[in-house]
């Protein structure tokens, strides 16, 4: 089990580099996280949900994801409440004041996930959440020293240097945990160190001698992981495409409060001419955009209301006027809308509020929650394959001239007449090369034709190498038990 001393310290992207390496050395290999919170979710072939993270980590093993990988999601729909999702179905909301309680009933799940997960794997290799450091959690930890005592797995620390004092960190912990708990870490990573590693060798020897783990290595800063899907908000702060020359068009993407899915723009940062740029709170949308993009949310009308107090309406519609262009995904289909009610209070209190008005439809909030695997064509006959992952139904006069067509014969979203705006349910668009490239060309660019699915395996592979140069994999090998390593 990959432990950490604290959120975003690189946990999901050294157990998706651990998931690629064991596998290409011909192990099979499971990845598990018991218990997640992210909005970034991916949907399996079953019709579940899981973090994006473990969906990642499936790939790096080249399996398909299971909800099985992700027992328990929580998915923040406000500062103090989340929806809880059980073995990829809705279960409810869990809010802030039930955070230290009782979770034995979780717990049985994801164990039950994990042995269901182990029969099928010669190695299980676990992600912890946040941090086991996090004692006054400790009585209902099911995602860190809770879930690992019950199953008896060994563990590794990780300590983020690029944060600085990873010592006191790793030490830290190693002082807080109590004694049963302290007994099943078997070692410490350090992770992010910029420049040579050696320099850091009196760091590795204090831990050492403050805590008597073993080091397992000092990971460098990885940029192959820049490479892969993005897995939380933590993240928004530095994916913005630097700026390059030969940009043609820009595309502006609002950065929500409940900003959900928004690795559906990481296609777009590789395209070579385009400027992808999120835009934070707190600042006017850029006027100089090809193609303004709202993403989807975990909650639409308090995050249509957010668009408002932040005069990003006003900018939409001002880009709009000039004749540029506007995509709405999911939740940002929605807001493209005329209205958006909620009667049953799905998302919070029962309400109606308008919606931007850019397209002739409606959506009204239901309990059920679609969940599957789509493929198609767009508008403009490019094909294209993704996922549908939404409460909700929007309906009304503009999805006559629908935006994407299903193989099935359905269909999906609205066109307005002049074809400038365009919403669906749709994530994924801008991950197949032909439905990327016919939106990159509509808005004056050239695509690249690129395959963004070759790259993210790339990167998968390239950390694998790193991993396999920096850390001592047979000390990992034997801590988890396998029995032969050369």
């Amino acid at each position: 089990m990959i432990q950490g001393c604290g959120s975003d310290v690189g946990k999901s992207v050294l157990v998706a580099g651990l998931c690629r390496l064991f596998t290409n050395r011909g192990i099979t290999v499971r990845p598990f996280k018991s218990q997640n919170m992210s909005n970034n979710a991916a949907v399996t072939a079953g019709g579940g949900e899981i973090g994006r993270a473990q969906a990642l980590q499936a790939r790096a093993c080249r399996i398909a994801p299971t909800v099985d990988m992700n027992p328990v999601l929580l998915k923040p729909q406000s500062d103090v409440g989340a929806q809880l999702i059980v073995r990829g179905k809705m279960s409810g909301n869990f809010d802030a004041s039930s955070h230290g309680r009782d979770k034995r009933a979780l717990l049985e799940v994801a164990v039950e996930s994990y042995r269901r997960l182990a029969q099928e794997a010669d190695l299980m290799i676990v992600e912890g959440a946040g941090s086991p450091a996090e004692t006054n959690l400790r009585k209902y930890d099911i995602a860190n020293m809770g879930f690992a005592q019950v199953l008896g797995l060994p563990v590794v620390l990780v300590g983020d240097i690029n944060r600085g004092h990873v010592i006191a960190s790793l030490v830290g912990a190693h002082a807080v945990l109590d004694a049963a708990d302290r007994a099943l870490i078997r070692g410490f990573i350090v992770n992010k160190f910029r420049g040579n590693p050696r320099l850091f060798d009196d760091g590795v020897r204090k831990v050492i001698e403050h805590t008597g783990w073993p080091s397992i290595g000092v990971v460098p800063w990885l940029r192959a992981a820049s490479r892969l899907p993005s897995e939380d908000g933590v993240q928004l702060e530095d994916i913005n495409a630097p700026r390059r020359p030969g940009v043609r068009a820009k595309v502006v993407v609002p950065q929500l409060s409940r900003i959900a899915n928004f690795d559906d723009f990481d296609p777009l940062r590789e395209e070579p001419e385009i400027e992808l740029v999120f835009v934070p709170p707190g600042r006017p949308l850029p006027r100089d955009t090809a193609l303004i993009v709202i993403p989807g949310t975990k909650s639409t009308i308090a995050d249509m209301e957010f668009v408002r107090s932040q005069g990003w309406d006003v900018d939409i519609l001002s880009h709009v006027r000039h004749g540029g262009r506007v995509l709405g995904i999911c939740g940002g289909y929605q807001m493209l809308g005329r209205s958006i009610s909620d009667p049953n209070g799905i998302e919070g209190p029962p309400r109606t509020v308008p919606g931007l008005g850019l397209l002739d439809v409606e959506t009204v909030m239901t309990g059920d929650k679609t969940l599957r695997e789509v493929a198609g064509v767009l508008a403009a006959h490019a094909a294209f394959a993704g996922y549908e992952m939404h409460v909700g139904h929007t309906t009304g006069r503009g999805a006559a001239r629908p935006f994407l067509r299903f193989n099935d014969g359905s269909s999906d979203g609205a066109v307005s007449a002049d074809g400038r705006i365009a919403g669906c349910y749709v994530h994924g668009l801008f991950g197949v090369t032909e439905a990327r490239a016919a939106l990159v060309a509509a808005i004056g660019a050239a695509p690249s034709l690129d395959d963004h699915n070759s790259r993210v395996d790339a990167a998968l592979d390239d950390i694998a190498t790193e991993l396999e140069q920096c850390l001592d994999i047979a000390t990992l090998a034997a801590i988890a038990g396998l029995k032969a390593w050369d």
